[in-house]
């Protein structure tokens, strides 16, 4: 009976030592598997881009029965016959005409050019920036998350304020600005979303996890019971920790392609100022991407050197 008793207290202690580690190794695991989680906002207008108005084909067929005062077309010169009753009016008339006329030509110029946004011709930039902030501006990591939340991403003009004020966002922590980096590519409208596609996931697939995403206006939360951190594991000024900012763009225009390389503050500076002054019909397509997404995480150098190696220190 004493040994029955003495084995069953080996193997019980066995089993705590076991139970112990394990939750240890998974907890650890569980964290940084949180640690490495992103949030993610945005969608594409690429569908609803403005194209090009196509040019008419001239017509011989001349004036039609039915409306006797205009061509085939239904639209171009029109032919008033009662204007040039001569004398002073009829001298006015014509020169009326004339400017008309002109304009008309001037008009059909524009349109034969071709260079709406979805146009043959026409040049997008698919551009990149990626900020790596101190961790003691985690109310930024609050702000995106309330602007995934609350934002629109099923439009333009929601994409368009996304793209505000997640600019505006980064403006507002300039002293926590660490590393930088930027690219940017300038494409026919035809490639571009294939490009920017891209990109997305490019950059999709350093998170471990995106645990809140609002992209063309779906919105999806992750249910991910996080292991809180205890008391005093993390220090708020600990420079060592980081957050991640990506924003992907892509802009009818040659526009962002004139942004330098950035290697200052004073070049970040200049080049959110731009991204946030894009107009929204100009705005084919952009993504926000920032990681870890809560505010109860950061990264290590470690970690933000060897997952995003573009970064520069500012």
């Amino acid at each position: 009976m004493k040994k029955v008793k003495a084995s069953v207290k080996v193997w019980t202690r066995s089993l705590v030592a076991i139970s112990l580690v394990a939750m240890t190794i998974f907890g650890n695991a569980h964290e940084a598997f949180a640690k490495r989680s992103g949030g993610r906002i945005g969608g594409s207008a690429f569908k609803s881009a403005p194209s090009a108005p196509s040019r008419s084909a001239p017509s011989n067929s001349g004036y039609s029965g039915s409306t006797p005062y205009s061509n085939s077309n239904g639209g171009g010169f029109f032919f008033m016959p009662m204007f040039f009753g001569g004398g002073t009016g009829g001298l006015f008339t014509i020169l009326l005409l004339i400017i008309v006329a002109g304009a008309i030509l001037q008009a059909f110029r524009g349109r034969g050019n071709g260079e709406g946004i979805t146009s043959n011709n026409s040049k997008v930039t698919v551009a990149k920036i990626q900020v790596g902030l101190l961790s003691s501006a985690r109310s930024l990591q609050q702000e995106l998350t309330r602007l995934a939340l609350e934002s629109d991403t099923s439009d333009s003009e929601g994409l368009a304020e996304v793209t505000r004020e997640t600019a505006l966002a980064l403006m507002r922590h300039p002293e926590y600005w660490v590393y930088v980096s930027n690219a940017n590519e300038n494409t026919k409208f035809t490639l571009a979303e294939e490009k920017f596609n891209s990109l997305v996931m490019s950059e999709r697939s350093k998170l471990n996890e995106e645990v809140l995403s609002n992209v063309g206006g779906r919105l999806r939360q992750a249910k991910v019971a996080a292991t809180l951190p205890s008391e005093g594991s993390i220090n708020l000024e600990d420079p060592s920790e980081y957050i991640v900012v990506t924003l992907l763009l892509a802009v009818a225009g040659e526009s962002l392609s004139k942004l330098p390389t950035l290697r200052s503050s004073e070049d970040l500076q200049s080049a959110l100022s731009a991204i946030g002054s894009i107009p929204a019909d100009s705005l084919l397509a952009v993504e926000v991407l920032w990681e870890p997404q809560s505010e109860e995480y950061t990264l290590t150098n470690d970690e933000v050197l060897t997952v995003y190696p573009d970064l520069v220190r500012i």
